[in-house]
């Protein structure tokens, strides 16, 4: 019989750093409802992981990590860049042109659902069960809930834009989902190889898409909230998030790291009220505690600590 090994534990450290990490993953639908008013959503993308990726490349020597010079390495991060930044980037960025971040940051929260059902139908050893199930229905209605009933009826009307937009969203969440599954493969990669890497071949994939129909210098100068968004947008939602993330995944590992998804919608709400002056409808509210509640039955922990408090005998 194997000895159990403890699940690592997250110190107040860590929840510090999970905290800060959900405001700056929360902040960056802020940062990009901002930049996307004066700035085209591609270009965005583009200089987001233009920045971030300079940025990792010149901290990989600092945290002792250097580049595979494989082939299939960089294949892999090319894949793992459209899954994980350029396609979920542009979708988010282009949908919140017709939307507010906190409702982009409510929807971006369904990514969990999808990779549970891509994990059942893609994998052998990653089972939807019976509590995953009823989170992903939940999960599911809450996202119904928050795009409305009316959005069938907007699909030839005004409401066309606003439709499509939370949809692109859902998208991008949908993106994020296969790079979960994709990213399987990387588990004997250094983490921060990893960032840099699919940062890097995003930026490579994006250059010559940018230059050829939507040149920069081609654009108005945008205002400086916009250059400070996007500055925000590279820096701390993208390079120094990656940091922090890769810190607490080694302290506290991946199932205690996952539970910023809890978070950044909260982040996302509180900024975008705070800052943008943005308030919810009864019926996204309605939508936000659907989508938390299926979090809370995929993950697991709140259901079994219930359940372990409960005392013997009792039914």
């Amino acid at each position: 019989m194997r000895p159990t090994v403890p699940a690592p534990l997250m110190g107040p450290t860590e929840w510090l750093l999970l905290i800060v990490l959900s405001v700056l993953w929360g902040g960056s639908f802020l940062f990009a409802k901002i930049a996307v008013t004066h700035v085209p959503p591609l270009v965005v993308v583009w200089l987001r992981v233009c920045i971030a990726a300079a940025i990792l490349l010149a901290l990989l020597p600092a945290f002792g990590v250097r580049l595979p010079r494989d082939g299939r390495f960089w294949r892999e991060v090319a894949v793992m860049g459209m899954l994980n930044n350029v396609a979920p980037f542009a979708l988010i960025f282009w949908g919140q042109q017709e939307i507010g971040a906190s409702l982009a940051g409510i929807l971006n929260a369904t990514t969990p659902f999808f990779t549970v059902l891509l994990a059942h139908l893609l994998t052998r050893d990653e089972r939807i069960t019976g509590a995953k199930l009823a989170g992903l229905l939940i999960g599911l209605a809450g996202v119904v809930a928050m795009i409305g009933p009316d959005a069938l009826a907007s699909l030839g009307g005004a409401g066309l834009g606003t439709t499509l937009a939370q949809l692109a969203i859902v998208g991008a969440a949908f993106s994020y989902g296969c790079a979960n599954i994709f990213g399987r493969r990387f588990r004997d990669r250094p983490p921060m190889a990893l960032a840099c890497g699919q940062l890097s071949m995003s930026a490579l994939i994006l250059t010559p898409i940018i230059l050829t129909f939507q040149a920069p210098w081609s654009l108005p100068v945008p205002p400086a909230e916009a250059i400070a968004a996007i500055v925000a947008l590279a820096v701390a939602s993208t390079a120094l998030a990656y940091v922090i993330f890769f810190r607490i995944l080694a302290k506290a590992g991946a199932t205690n790291v996952a539970l910023v998804t809890f978070l950044v919608p909260a982040s996302a709400i509180l900024l975008g009220a705070l800052v943008l002056g943005e308030r919810l409808a009864p019926m996204q509210m309605l939508g936000l505690a659907g989508i938390l509640c299926g979090l809370a039955a995929i993950d697991g922990r709140l259901w079994r600590r219930i359940t372990l408090r409960r005392p013997a005998g009792s039914p």
